[in-house]
């Protein structure tokens, strides 16, 4: 049975919630994903910084200036947006930052080009994402309930009779592994340079257990654990789970 989006994003939240709750070694290990956000974005003087897609994301440990926003109402955003119909003015937005959103964008581009009429000149999307090396196939493809849809087409525009208030749950964990990593895929990014991309391991996130799975090390050992991430990122085609993906808009 197909869940509708809010029935979908509200069974996560609550899962997420839990975990955060319970795991304070989250967040050590999210907040370290936060500083490696906050050193790609441009400054506050070039405009406003928005999480789209927060979820109950602390972002603003980090960034204190940035605005969390997702699609329902919590208590704890500053306002609810819709990725593919922003309340921004045009040009008002510095930066837009996408932690594990990529992936439920059915229609990437068509959020993309939503993103670019709210940013500034050389403004940046930044995207955090889930990343297919060897380990990362077995994490997301077998571990987690999300498909990884690879054989399924991008489909990078909506169609004329879509409407973004009227979206079903969606999720494609490597499609952003494709659209910015594989060398054979057709990036569509023809308003955009892509100014940064990395694959880093990430280990200590995946041995954490993450929001679903039991944790495998005690928190003392995450020092530790970084200095794995440290040697595992060497060889991201077989260690590396996350990327990172920095775009600016191109005028």
């Amino acid at each position: 049975m197909r869940l509708n989006v809010l029935e979908q994003h509200k069974q996560e939240i609550h899962q997420n919630l839990k975990a955060w709750n319970s795991k304070p070694l989250l967040h050590r290990i999210y907040r370290e994903f936060y500083k490696t956000i906050a050193r790609e974005v441009l400054p506050a003087e070039a405009g406003i910084t928005v999480d789209v897609g927060s979820g109950f994301g602390n972002v603003t440990e980090v960034l204190p200036h940035c605005l969390r926003t997702d699609i329902f109402p919590y208590p704890w955003l500053d306002r609810v947006e819709n990725a593919y119909a922003l309340s921004f003015d045009n040009s008002t937005v510095a930066n837009i930052i996408l932690i594990d959103v990529f992936h439920h964008l059915r229609y990437p581009g068509t959020a993309l080009n939503e993103f670019r009429r709210v940013l500034v000149p050389g403004g940046r999307v930044l995207i955090l994402e889930p990343c297919l090396s060897l380990l990362g196939l077995l994490v997301y493809g077998a571990l987690h309930h999300e498909p990884l849809a690879l054989r399924s087409p991008i489909e990078w525009r909506a169609p004329s009779e879509w409407s973004p208030f009227e979206e079903r749950y969606y999720a494609a964990q490597g499609n952003a592994f494709r659209t910015f990593f594989m060398r054979n895929a057709e990036r569509p990014l023809h308003d955009w340079e892509v100014v940064h991309k990395r694959r880093f391991s990430a280990i200590s996130y995946v041995a954490s257990g993450g929001h679903s799975k039991p944790q495998l090390y005690p928190e003392r050992l995450y020092p530790l654990m970084r200095g794995v991430d440290s040697i595992c990122d060497l060889f991201p085609s077989l260690f590396a789970t996350r990327l990172l993906a920095v775009l600016r808009r191109v005028d």
